[in-house]
């Protein structure tokens, strides 16, 4: 509602009206170039040459003159902080400086939205580098994924930025794609709760999230980069869309990111029934569409669907892209001729504008007395630049206590013997390629990884303790030898025989073995680093093997971007230790776990392959996809999605099925009770899977749909009761409408994909229901300790 005010103040100025009349009354005043102007980033200090962010970047950027761009304005700044090592608050100040420029510069005073990449933590020197997506996974804590979001978000706040390129809600179907680091796992349901804990912090914190990628990227065929897709729409609806769904309906998210892929011919950046039948007119989505980098140059580069940049441009805003980043190509100049001669219409530009504007002023970036100041100078003396260095601080205690909690519970322990903890041996040999490497913790798009390879004499900012420092802290009494053995990827083995002389001199061997982060080929794992198989890259395998066969007792520890399988090393080591990059903190946690200082509560977010050759291996697959006589290939996992051991144990009982028959819209209610029989606290992860024996599709043997974190101390026990919507029971049915069917279900409380301790058999009645984006999403989970307060999980 518009409420009277100065009339010498421009309308689209006026902080009393609303913001769509504001919006409105702008777009009436802008020439053409002023419009597109802020319809696109631009990437100051970006290199042309260089490959660091894109293989031929030179041929999908234009050199950015800045004084000419400035008079019609910028609509975005890409990455001020995430493309040079900068000090925190000179950085910001840097910022301000620009935008004031910006700002002075354009008829109607409209800064820049800065944007960066916030994957896992600030992608800045000197911020905390938390654990990647694939260990928040691994927590089955969208909680505490929330805490450290609103943590991310804070940060970024501090310095000037408005958006962050994060969460990705890819869910990983192959574990050979090298961005599997970054999802969050191969389940959908786990995807899209932690990703919306996470939106949901980054926005609490005033920044926009951004969801990403839309969608696919992620069912590449052989687990390529960039390669094409090709999956049914069952697949598409069921697996690919769900997470989206969930944190466009949830999170408050403000900002979506289309895919660079195709999925059965259609690029996401074309796909108008994806960006805006589906995303705007179905789900409701009101935010911004923005272009992975230089996604609407590749529509004429590689997709093909495109004759000039143009028509690229004219291909994206029809869809509904709104925003070009990473810098102007297709939105400056080829986009201004297609207007004037007509073959782009002008009403495409304004209907992105106006969402940019909207965007904008929600920010309050339109208001007459927005400051550029961030929150983290607002107090400083801005004289002297050089004064200003360490008063911001990126990295403070309160970030690393959460990094800290992130990392010990994503640690998940797969096998153990009896070796750990362990009991104060007098002598340790870490053997591997991760054994004394910093950078062993870290995922791609970690800022020393990303951006300070390219500046070698630039300190990493942030303590990186290897292993070995850190197991030498965890055992100040034992004696600690290390040899690397091999390198990450490489296929010499002279390292071989030092290693095994110093594992037969030890009481026990940590094996440290894994990837090594980077981008397009200059990694084992990250954006642009697939794998032929999931064996071990390089040598690692042998390496392994060869500890093994030494006889002293191997805990095999793992830091890595994606599961990898293990052959015959499952039964010989004598313990297994899965951490997914698990962040600065993360080798003090896994040596937490060898101690028995931790209790291991992670869980596998993924399945681990037991032979490198079976792909793709997902608990979430059909029949067929099993195990069967008609094939050689047996494809059961090592470790199910969802395992996890612990140092205690415990027992599953009483179950009770307070309601094992409801309509197709009606609920089911059922409980458990789980029980620590051990001697030591820890904490159990209550697994709820459905099971649809005979459906009018065909279904995954199982999914889940439910979990909750029990922590229990020695001799507790907790009451978990679960109400689960019959909409949960919906699927993708034969006309491509989502259904719920009448029959029997199982419903499974699990402590993994593999380990079912108690089953319910229920049955829905009544006609089937077509249900739509409005149906219900969650089970309702409850956990109280017997005699004890309720408390929903």
């Amino acid at each position: 509602m518009s409420v009277e005010t100065d009339p010498a103040t421009p309308l689209w100025q006026d902080p009393g009206q609303d913001a769509e009349t504001r919006v409105e009354a702008l777009i009436a005043e802008m020439t053409v170039e002023e419009k597109v102007a802020q319809l696109f980033g631009v990437w100051v200090g970006a290199s042309r040459e260089g490959g660091e962010v894109a293989p031929h970047q030179h041929e999908l950027t234009d050199s950015v003159d800045l004084e000419t761009l400035l008079p019609a304005g910028i609509g975005q700044l890409t990455r001020p902080f995430g493309t040079v090592p900068v000090d925190a608050a000179v950085g910001a100040l840097s910022l301000l400086r620009t935008q004031e420029r910006i700002r002075g510069a354009n008829r109607f005073a409209i800064p820049a939205l800065a944007h960066e990449e916030c994957l896992a933590g600030f992608a800045a020197w000197g911020a905390t580098a938390y654990p990647v997506p694939l260990s928040w996974g691994a927590t089955f804590d969208p909680a505490l994924v929330r805490e450290m979001s609103a943590a991310i978000g804070a940060d970024m706040r501090a310095v000037g930025v408005h958006q962050g390129l994060a969460p990705v809600l890819d869910v990983a179907r192959d574990a050979r794609w090298g961005r599997v680091e970054e999802t969050i796992g191969e389940d959908p349901y786990l995807v899209g709760t932690i990703a919306t804990a996470y939106v949901q912090g980054l926005e609490s914190a005033g920044i926009v999230a951004t969801l990403k990628h839309f969608a696919g990227y992620s069912a590449s065929v052989a687990g390529r980069n960039h390669a094409p897709v090709a999956m049914g729409p069952r697949e598409r609806a069921d697996v690919i869309l769900a997470p989206f769904e969930m944190a466009v309906r949830e999170s408050g998210v403000r900002s979506v990111m289309h895919a660079y892929t195709d999925t059965d011919g259609m690029p996401s950046a074309a796909d108008e029934w994806l960006l805006t039948g589906l995303l705007r007119d179905t789900w409701g989505f009101e935010g911004t569409v923005v272009a992975d980098y230089f996604a609407i140059t590749f529509l004429k580069m590689t997709h093909g669907v495109a004759g000039s940049w143009a028509e690229a441009a004219g291909t994206a805003l029809a869809a509904g892209v709104d925003v070009e980043l990473p810098t102007v190509k297709t939105f400056g100049t080829p986009l201004l001729e297609a207007i004037a001669d007509g073959r782009v219409p002008e009403a495409l530009i304004d209907r992105a504008l106006r969402r940019v504007l909207l965007q904008k002023a929600e920010l309050g970036l339109l208001d007459p007395d927005w400051s550029p100041l961030p929150p983290g100078l607002a107090s400083a003396d801005l004289s002297d630049p050089e004064a200003l260095r360490g008063t911001i601080d990126l990295n403070s205690p309160a970030n690393q206590a959460i990094a800290r909690r992130l990392a010990e519970q994503a640690v998940v322990l797969l096998g153990n013997d009896g070796t750990l903890p362990l009991r104060n041996p007098a002598k340790i040999a870490v053997i591997g390629p991760n054994a004394d490497d910093p950078l062993a913790v870290l995922g791609c798009y970690s800022f020393p990884l990303h951006v300070l390879v390219n500046h070698p004499d630039v300190p990493t900012g942030i303590g990186l303790p290897t292993l070995q420092e850190s197991l030498a802290a965890e055992f100040p009494g034992t004696e600690i030898v290390t040899a690397p053995g091999a390198t990450h990827g490489g296929t010499d083995t002279g390292g071989f025989a030092e290693a095994v002389e110093l594992a037969r001199g030890a009481d026990v061997v940590v094996a440290a073995l894994g990837d090594r982060a980077g981008l397009f080929g200059r990694g084992t794992s990250g954006e642009g680093c697939d794998a032929e198989s999931a064996a071990l890259p390089g040598v690692q395998q042998g390496l392994l093997d060869a500890l093994i066969a030494t006889g002293t007792p191997v805990v095999t520890t793992l830091l890595a971007g994606r599961p990898y399988a293990l052959g015959d090393a499952v039964e010989g080591s004598a313990a297994i230790v899965q951490s997914f990059f698990p962040g600065q903190e993360g080798t003090a946690a896994i040596a937490g776990v060898l101690s028995g200082r931790i209790s291991p509560s992670g869980r596998l977010p993924m399945s681990i392959p037991r032979r490198p050759g079976v792909h793709p291996s997902t608990y979430l697959s059909a029949r067929l996809a099993h195990a069967t006589e008609v094939s050689n290939i047996d494809p059961t996992p090592a470790f199910g999605f969802g395992h996890g051991l612990s140092y205690t144990t415990f027992s599953w009982s009483d179950l009770e099925v307070e309601a094992g028959q409801a309509g197709t819209d009606g609920e089911l209610r059922l409980a458990c009770t789980v029980r620590n029989t051990g001697e030591r606290e820890g904490t159990e992860v209550v697994q709820l899977y459905l099971h649809d024996p005979v459906a009018s599709v065909v279904q995954p043997v199982q999914r889940l749909i439910g979990y909750a974190r029990v922590p229990l101390a020695p001799g507790q026990a907790s009451r978990v009761r679960v109400t689960v919507p019959a909409d949960l029971a919906s699927f993708t049915g034969r006309e491509g409408r989502r259904i719920v069917e009448p029959g029997e279900l199982e419903l499974r409380f699990s402590a993994s994909s593999t380990d079912a301790r108690l089953t319910a058999t229920v049955t829905l009645t009544g006609p089937v229901r077509q249900v739509d984006h409005t149906r219900r999403l969650h089970a309702v989970v409850t956990v109280s300790a017997l005699g004890g307060a309720e408390d929903p999980a």
